[in-house]
């Protein structure tokens, strides 16, 4: 599989991403019904990072069979999730 993790250094930002999204869950659960509806939003924004970082991928060169396997999925439904925001 291709790699530009050298170039990018998105490691450190994936790992810090991670580590907030936990911590947000909790406080969360602490607090008010309306930062639920907040947290949605975060979600719909990491569905749309996602498809720009396929589509950046596959600019790149990045077959949808690797995209597939990266993602846990098939070349077919990996094309039929991010294929039409291409």
């Amino acid at each position: 599989m291709k790699t530009r993790r050298a170039e990018r250094g998105a490691d450190e930002y994936i790992a810090f991403l991670r580590r907030i999204v936990r911590s947000t869950g909790k406080r969360v659960s602490a607090a008010d019904v309306e930062q639920l509806q907040e947290l949605i939003e975060v979600r719909r924004q990491l569905d749309s990072a996602i498809a720009v970082a396929v589509e950046g991928l596959r600019a790149s060169g990045f077959t949808w069979d690797e995209i597939g396997n990266a993602t846990g999925t098939s070349r077919q439904a990996a094309h039929q999730k991010w294929g039409g925001h291409l």
